[in-house]
């Protein structure tokens, strides 16, 4: 990308020098003001500081200090572990916070954000206006901040991290900066330095070719990226939305009626845009924005898509009803947005003719507000699946998800079932009395109780899907008993003498058996493995009841 290409493109970076300390001083309000921080972890053996306030700066500790040293010159610098994870998520929740001057926010993490302010920034009165609105409010929050904006997002975070004087202009005050702006290795900052180019400027004014030779292709291509050479954009960090409606206040909204009031205008306005493009949302993402710069998400799903404004306001007020703490809406909320991440095609609703939606609609109401309330994997719906294996015949996902419909094997007309109503995940082991190598059981204990069988049926034999999985985990089967082996009517005598089974086993195939014992209660018991063939000891599972 040309110089001129990218200057049609501009960059806003956030640099947040102190974000450990503020974050920390944010969260435990009872901190001492006047006492230095530093934020230590364990490096090459030793207790390291990784990051100090701005008190302890003032006074000489620098990140890279051992503590031991940096208490031997402030003996009174408080130590507190370093929390990498809890910076990452403040710094996710101020770019949260940024997304209401532009939905291209991209992290540069551990401490640094940046927006593509292209096209937006006449909103706000300009770049100046824009970048000193987001100091405001993140200042707000008691944060140190430095910015800068720039054409390319390299250069923006270049010059809020190492810009120490305003120059003339951008390309001078991206010439004047240390060769550390490109974030390179060590290593080879170390041996820039010793060459004598120190700066940005020394650096772009040699041949390109002798420096990738010297320093490595990646310097140059860290250089062009910088000096809007080559095409560098950012990542947004969350996808846009189809659709995206949003409301800007003069005056914060203290109330959360009044906010729901103005998502439902939303919806109305994002009901309209579907039926524009004939089609509708299965996600609606609404997003309140605080004055002081926090914000608040609420998320709804449909099962099946929908354009209906009731609908969508009545799934968001049974997700504020859900919520373990109430929306608080600080000092008041000055934007309010709703996006439509997902969107579907949608006819026109089919009524029955005798008057009423179809069923399927009904059914699809009652799932999204119980899937709002409880929790989009707390309702679930059996999806039929293509495998001869019993366990794996249906699966339990998320009914928002509404998988495509799979035909189920309709039973045969005037006979019993083939497969029990009650399935145990995984099966359950059992001691059983059988001929061997391949007869039925004969009587069987499960749960210490003895089951004689009056009525079998079978085997129905299925066979492992090999081409799927590679192991079989069961659980450790009790030992089954061989009649016409021992000659033995006391299971537990002949299990005593087996050797335990080894876990996990590899694929077996299963004799599948209907029995029905003296009291009528039938059951689905298989043996894993044949005897000779695959395994020396089959085991014997129960696996369901029958009504």
């Amino acid at each position: 990308m040309s110089a001129s290409a990218s200057a049609s493109r501009r960059y806003l970076a956030l640099f947040l020098p102190l974000l450990p300390a503020d974050r920390f001083r944010a969260t435990h309000p009872d901190t001492p003001a006047d006492q230095p921080l530093a934020f230590v972890e364990k490096q090459r053996g030793a207790m390291r500081i990784v990051a100090v306030d701005a008190r302890a700066l003032r006074l000489g500790i620098l990140p890279g200090l051992t503590l031991a040293d940096a208490r031997a010159r402030v003996p009174e610098l408080a130590a507190i572990d370093h929390d990498p994870h809890a910076d990452a998520l403040w710094l996710e929740r101020i770019a949260d916070g940024c997304d209401r001057y532009t939905p291209m926010v991209a992290l540069d993490p551990p401490d640094g954000i940046t927006l593509d302010i292209s096209g937006a920034e006449h909103l706000f009165g300009g770049e100046t206006a824009l970048a000193a609105d987001a100091e405001r409010r993140i200042g707000a929050l008691g944060l140190h901040l430095r910015h800068a904006v720039a054409a390319t997002p390299e250069a923006a975070q270049a010059l809020a991290r190492y810009q120490t004087m305003p120059a003339p202009d951008e390309a001078a005050a991206v010439r004047r900066l240390p060769v550390a702006a490109l974030r390179l290795e060590e290593e080879v900052e170390v041996a820039l330095g010793r060459a004598g180019l120190k700066t940005i400027g020394d650096l772009a004014q040699r041949p390109s070719a002798p420096i990738a030779a010297r320093f490595g292709s990646e310097t140059v291509a860290a250089l062009d990226r910088l000096i809007g050479h080559a095409d560098s954009r950012i990542v947004p960090r969350r996808p846009l939305p189809a659709l995206l409606f949003e409301r800007r206040f003069a005056e914060p909204i203290v109330r959360t009626e009044a906010a729901l009031l103005t998502l439902s205008e939303l919806a109305g306005e994002a009901a309209g845009a579907l039926e524009e493009r004939h089609s509708g949302g299965r996600r609606f993402a609404a997003r309140l924005y605080r004055s002081d710069g926090l914000t608040r998400d609420l998320a709804v799903e449909t099962s099946l898509p929908t354009r209906d404004p009731a609908l969508i306001v009545r799934l968001i007020r049974e997700r504020i009803d859900a919520l373990a703490d109430p929306i608080d809406p600080g000092f008041g909320f000055d934007m309010i947005r709703l996006a439509v991440p997902k969107v579907e095609p949608l006819g026109a609703s089919q009524f029955q003719l005798e008057g009423g939606s179809v069923s399927e609609d009904v059914l699809a109401a009652l799932v999204d507000r119980l899937g709002t309330r409880l929790g989009r994997g707390r309702v679930r719906r059996f999806a039929a699946r293509d495998t001869h294996i019993p366990e794996q015949r249906a699966l339990p996902l998320p009914a928002m998800d509404r998988p495509a419909p799979t035909a189920w094997e309709p039973p045969v007309p005037g006979e019993p079932p083939l497969r029990p109503l009650h399935l145990f995940d995984p099966p359950q082991p059992i001691e059983v009395l059988a001929e061997v190598p391949d007869g039925p059981p004969r009587r069987f204990r499960w749960r210490r109780t003895h089951h004689d069988v009056t009525r079998f049926e079978g085997p129905e034999r299925i066979a492992s899907e090999w081409w799927r999985v590679k192991v079989e985990r069961l659980p450790d089967p009790e030992p089954s008993v061989a009649h016409s082996h021992s000659g033995r009517d006391d299971p537990e005598e002949e299990a005593a003498e087996m050797p335990p089974a080894p876990h996990p086993r590899p694929l077996l195939t299963r004799d599948y058996f209907r029995v029905e014992d003296a009291r009528g209660r039938r059951f689905w018991l298989f043996r894993h493995g044949l005897y000779g063939s695959e395994t020396d000891r089959p085991g014997w599972y129960i696996h369901g009841l029958f009504a």
